[in-house]
Order: C-alpha cells, then structure tokens, then sequence
C-alpha cells in the first residue's frame, strides 16, 4: 500500500493507485514485496529541519527515506521536497512529474537496499531510476 500525505505544502492531485500499482511492479522485478510506504511531500524548510534534526545535516535535498524494511518486505516513509523538485526539473530540463517520479523511485531503491555513496553506485541507482522510469512512460498504470 502506498499512501500520499503533504506537510507545509499544497495539496497535489496525485493518486495512491497509481504510486502502489507502479512501485509494486518495480519490487516485484527486484524480487522484494511492497508493504507500507508513505510519501509525505513538504517544503524546503520541512525538510530541511528534519534533515538537520534527524540525520544533522544542514543543508537542502529532495528527499530523505526512512527504512522499516524487513528482509523481502519493503517498508519505510519517503519525505519529499516538493521545491527541489520544481528545482531540479528546471536544472535537468525535465518536467515536474517526471523528476517527481525519479525521486519517488529513488527512495524506493533506497529501501530496496541500493546506495548511492560512491560513483559506481550513483551510475547504478540512476540506471535503475531510468529503467523504472520507463515503466511510467510505456504503461497508463
């Protein structure tokens, strides 16, 4: 189940269906099962404070990805920035919903067990962002 919640921002017209019906095809190719997974899109300033209390980092991100994964059982809370989207679609020259759905997948790598820390693993979670990626764009889900 994927449930959609915003804190400090306006609401989106996103649909939980869509979300559990994509990232349940994308577990399912990694060979996990997807649980509970909430997407809470906030602020800059929300995550921000949440960045610098929780992990005491003090700066900016797009997102940050609580994991309450449990072996082949994917779980966990994925806090989005909704101004670094917007940001970064501008930067990459991608639309809002497609740098949305990066990041959305993003976090969900994360709880799948992928890192991003070095260069190798940063080229590997990209490729896999793209080939999820193109899930959204082949299928109506």
């Amino acid at each position: 189940m994927v449930e959609i919640f915003f804190e400090d921002v306006e609401i989106l017209d996103l649909r939980s269906e869509f979300f559990h019906s994509w990232l349940g095809k994308v577990c399912e190719q990694e060979e996990k099962e997807l649980d509970v997974v909430s997407l809470i899109f906030c602020s800059d300033e929300y995550l921000l404070k949440m960045n610098q209390e929780h992990l005491e980092h003090d700066y900016y991100t797009d997102i940050i990805t609580f994991d309450y994964s449990s072996g082949y059982v994917i779980s966990g809370d994925l806090f989005i920035s909704i101004d670094r989207v917007k940001d970064n679609a501008g930067i990459n020259q991608v639309t809002f919903m497609n740098e949305l759905h990066r990041v959305v997948v993003h976090g969900v790598l994360h709880l799948i067990g992928y890192n991003d820390k070095s260069e190798s693993e940063q080229k590997e979670m990209r490729s896999l962002e793209n080939k999820y990626l193109e899930i959204v764009s082949r299928e109506t889900i």
